[in-house]
């Protein structure tokens, strides 16, 4: 009953509001988080000076109060991909070099994006399927709400979206690449254990981080790519940049660096569309 409340007094009508509304919306959340909430003010800075011990407090706090900016237009991004429409989502979203994965697909070979919880990823998620010839395949969390969870599934599934709960990867890996498949992986996510993922380096601090891409990408064999989502004005652009053609061939850790590294770079350049506000750095190297 909740979700159901949720999606039809808010998150729809949101959905079919003009560019111009959201906009005043994204404002006043902004407002809300930034001033009165402080959202996770803590953990933003905490990170924010650890990751760039360089800047200076002032250069902090403008990439801060940038962010937050951000971060409530994420917000209403998210909230929109539950019921976006394929017009609005080109209107949105370009894709430079969708031809890249064009010949995998020829050959019948699915292959690995490697993404950041970096720009509107959420709109990268829902509407890649406008650009290439793969099936899109989404790792996620079900959401806690059931009602909300099927709306999510029913509106990717319009477009061709296959939406993996984060339990089942294995049988999908297993079961069901009968047809050529993009198989989306977030790598900067904490990991559930320390023990199981790839240390490194990234923004100045030792990082755990999943080793999934590259686990799978081995296992059976997959080019893997890396998706760089740049943000300009209203709009994103997505490109894609290969990590390697033969995974088999590149030594352990090389995709899962390569791919982190990509990200970091991206992160350097323009630090507000990151998101700060995870608790990334939860765990702490095995001896």
């Amino acid at each position: 009953m909740k979700g159901r409340l949720i999606y039809y007094v808010f998150v729809y009508p949101i959905s079919r509001c003009p560019e111009t509304i959201v906009n005043v919306f994204t404002s006043i959340l902004f407002f809300l988080l930034f001033y009165v909430l402080r959202y996770r003010r803590n953990v933003v800075y905490s990170n924010l000076n650890n990751s760039f011990p360089e800047k200076t407090k002032a250069e902090i706090a403008v990439v801060g109060r940038r962010f937050y900016r951000h971060l409530s237009k994420v917000f209403f991004d998210g909230v929109r991909s539950f019921a976006i429409s394929k017009d609005d989502l080109r209107n949105k979203l370009m894709c430079e070099n969708p031809q890249v994965l064009r010949k995998h697909y020829d050959e019948g070979k699915s292959v690995v994006v490697t993404i950041g919880h970096y720009s509107s990823w959420e709109l990268f998620l829902a509407g890649i399927n406008l650009f290439i010839r793969h099936r899109a395949a989404v790792i996620y969390q079900p959401l806690s709400d059931e009602f909300l969870d099927r709306k999510l599934r029913e509106v990717r599934s319009d477009f061709r979206t296959i939406m993996i709960p984060i339990k089942g990867v294995k049988d999908f890996f297993r079961n069901e690449l009968e047809e050529p498949c993009a198989i989306a992986f977030a790598i900067d996510q904490s990991p559930s254990s320390p023990e199981r993922c790839y240390w490194m380096q990234f923004l100045n601090q030792d990082t755990a981080v999943h080793f999934g891409a590259e686990k799978y990408a081995k296992e059976y064999d997959l080019p893997v790519y890396f998706a760089r989502i740049i943000p300009f004005g209203q709009k994103y652009k997505l490109k894609f940049e290969l990590i390697t053609e033969e995974p088999y061939t590149v030594p352990h850790g090389f995709i899962t660096e390569h791919s982190t590294r990509l990200l970091e770079e991206q992160i350097r350049a323009q630090p507000e569309f990151w998101l700060w506000s995870h608790r990334r750095w939860k765990h702490i190297r095995p001896a």
